[in-house]
């Protein structure tokens, strides 16, 4: 595992190939309330690269037209809340993307366990550790152990993908997590505005 670590922005020119996998680490699961403090990227080649962004900041003119590029696709393990942050946080729009918590509810229908942790574990026998998800990612320099842990939940995502398409594909449902795929952004809007779960309007 390589990590490299950039305050504000990614460098100009970086190319990370035609899908990359993001995670974010936040002060907190609302998005109407905390505040987004890193950025996880990998290319699916073992390297990390993360953008601390600062209290405060509104933009990462780098790392929002990779989130926008059309070119590119955009792989999450539950999207809906990372994207919700990048729009509120840094005035981007995340599309294309592919989330694998969605592709695993689709496929996986023998298990309520979606998590991160479990897909690594059942799908790739790669055990996770979750011992500094709670840990405070506002810091201003964020310890050995917190980057390791950042770096782990965007490493493996590209492998996940693979495993997960052929499953879609055997089930005959890839082209509904498309279709899910493309609304998520619409969903991540309606979390903001404040329909979420609690009053989601799809619910009776």
């Amino acid at each position: 595992m390589s990590i490299t670590l950039h305050k504000g922005d990614l460098p100009s020119g970086l190319d990370l190939g035609p899908l990359i996998a993001i995670d974010s680490e936040t002060m907190g699961l609302n998005p109407g309330r905390d505040r987004l403090c890193l950025v996880q990227l990998s290319a699916g080649d073992g390297t990390c690269h993360m953008v601390q962004i600062a209290q405060g900041q509104t933009s990462a003119p780098n790392l929002g037209r990779m989130l926008a590029d059309p070119k590119t696709t955009k792989l999450f393990h539950f999207a809906r809340f990372d994207i919700a942050m990048f729009r509120r946080h840094l005035g981007v729009t995340t599309a294309p993307l592919y989330c694998t918590k969605i592709a695993s509810k689709l496929t996986r229908t023998f298990t309520d366990k979606h998590g991160l942790k479990d897909l690594c574990k059942e799908l790739l026998g790669v055990e996770l550790s979750k011992q500094q998800q709670s840990s405070d990612w506002g810091a201003s320099t964020l310890s050995e152990e917190q980057l390791r842990y950042a770096a782990s939940d965007v490493l493996h995502l590209h492998k996940l993908k693979e495993k997960l398409d052929a499953m879609l594909k055997r089930e005959g449902r890839f082209e509904i997590a498309e279709a899910c795929f493309r609304f998520l952004p619409v969903r991540a809007e309606l979390d903001l505005l404040g329909w979420g779960d609690e009053d989601d309007i799809f619910s009776h």
